[in-house]
């Protein structure tokens, strides 16, 4: 039997990228604009997923017709089919070019690419989240040594643009078991297998241990849920980048990482997007990065 996923359109014009960072949990897919509708796809289907829709549809000011709540079900292959269809090759910052295998792309000569085919809509690098935090790992200047923890790591794409960019080692880690199956087969794909590690586990199970970068490209609740646990893997120097917050998250955030000894040293902004660079000293005394 085929698999299955659960497709939904809405009639509504809002920006697809905003309303799947708010979408983001294990059983969503991904969203895309369809002449003037946004299409939505999940993994299961029932009343906690319509729930979620109509939530986000509220905060986002817009009223959403409640007879177009509804998901139908569609081949997998199908959604994956339209999913590839719509993801084209992407430049960020300078160096950084991020392209599916059956398209190319002109990069610099020093320039990082990486070859990320969709499966299951996990990071593309299309997201202004990643986008933010991969134009700070191009800015870092990495010296011998450095270890890098990316916490979420989806499609495992921090992880490996960090290794190309000069990170020593990388770990990167995800309760979500399909999402690190690809991360793994993007990083073979890539040549990127040595000095990146992948593990299914939470923050409360990994053991302390420093890392020169923590990244996390999380939703709020969930960077509020871990954030005491980034104590745990941090030195003097440590730099934490987060992203996947929206700039209304940006007080409460900081207000509560402030309490774990975290000093807020910079702040990227990109289509209400933020993310957030922090550090154990305070900015008077450290440099931003």
């Amino acid at each position: 039997m085929d698999a299955t996923v659960f497709e939904m359109t809405i009639p509504v014009s809002v920006d697809s990228a905003e309303l799947a960072g708010m979408l983001d949990c294990q059983e969503f897919l991904g969203a895309w604009e369809a002449e003037g509708s946004i299409v939505l796809y999940w993994r299961t289907n029932g009343a906690a997923i319509l729930q979620q829709v109509r939530s986000a549809i509220s905060v986002m000011g817009v009223a959403l017709p409640e007879e177009s709540l509804r998901l139908h079900p569609v081949k997998a292959q199908d959604w994956n089919a339209t999913w590839a269809a719509s993801v084209q090759p992407i430049r960020i910052g300078r160096r950084i070019g991020i392209r599916p295998s059956w398209a190319t792309m002109d990069m610099p000569q020093d320039g990082v690419e990486l070859i990320i085919d969709p499966k299951q809509a996990f990071g593309t690098g299309h997201h202004a989240t990643t986008q933010l935090i991969l134009e700070w790992l191009e800015g870092v200047t990495w010296v011998p040594g450095m270890r890098v923890l990316d916490v979420g790591t989806g499609s495992g794409i921090l992880a490996m643009a960090a290794l190309r960019l000069g990170a020593t080692s990388a770990l990167g880690i995800d309760v979500d078991t399909l999402a690190l199956d690809c991360a793994r087969e993007y990083a073979a794909v890539n040549n990127i297998q040595e000095d990146l590690t992948f593990s299914s586990c939470q923050m409360a199970t990994l053991p302390a241990q420093p890392f020169d970068v923590i990244l996390a490209n999380l939703d709020c609740r969930t960077i509020i849920q871990v954030m005491g646990h980034f104590s745990r893997m941090r030195d003097s120097q440590t730099h934490l980048v987060l992203s996947g917050l929206l700039e209304e998250d940006e007080p409460e955030i900081v207000r509560q990482l402030e309490g774990w000894g975290w000093f807020r040293h910079h702040v990227r902004r990109r289509d209400g997007w933020i993310a957030i660079q922090l550090g154990v000293a305070s900015p008077d005394s450290s440099s931003s990065g």
